[in-house]
């Protein structure tokens, strides 16, 4: 991994282009939940798509979707630390090691972190997270999500769909 990370280079384009991505990502989430908290009241539903897709104003003091919210602060916190720093350390573990020459997978990547940044705005400024995009089917709701948790998803959903580098080559030689 050290050595890798030492021979690891960006073009300057695909710097770029990985900067603006974070940089859309982090500013629309902090935009639209500005635009929502101050439109909306907690539990205010305004139906988007009738019978599909509303926005609701919600807070969640957990993690993905509310889990860990009724524990006490401290508690919370340290799963909230760990997480954040493990998924991280995850992050730029692919990104170096196994995407290191796919901009697409690198893209994805910086969706995902950019997705996490948001929420951890919301964390240090608010101590939860904004949620408002409620997506449901008659009586089924998802839980209530945010443009950083939809960077989170599509970034893991590309990601998905491609295969590391590293594997490319084990599977060429």
């Amino acid at each position: 991994m050290l050595r890798s990370l030492r021979e690891f280079k960006l073009s300057t384009r695909s710097a770029l282009v990985l900067i603006l991505v974070f940089t859309v990502v982090v500013v629309a989430d902090q935009v639209t939940k500005a635009l929502v908290t101050s439109a909306l009241e907690p539990g205010d539903v305004v139906p988007i798509v009738p019978g599909f897709f509303n926005l609701t104003l919600t807070f969640n003091r957990g993690v993905a979707f509310g889990m860990f919210a009724h524990f006490s602060d401290g508690p919370r916190y340290a799963v909230l630390i760990l997480t954040a720093l493990i998924a991280l350390s995850a992050v730029v573990f692919f990104f170096v090691r196994d995407y290191a020459h796919d901009l697409l997978a690198q893209c994805a990547l910086v969706m995902i972190m950019a997705g996490a940044a948001g929420n951890i705005i919301d964390r240090i400024r608010l101590g939860m997270v904004v949620d408002f995009l409620d997506a449901y089917y008659q009586q089924y709701h998802w839980p209530a999500f945010n443009v950083a948790d939809s960077a989170i998803c599509i970034g893991v959903f590309i990601l998905i769909f491609r295969r590391p580098e590293r594997a490319l080559n084990v599977s060429a030689g």
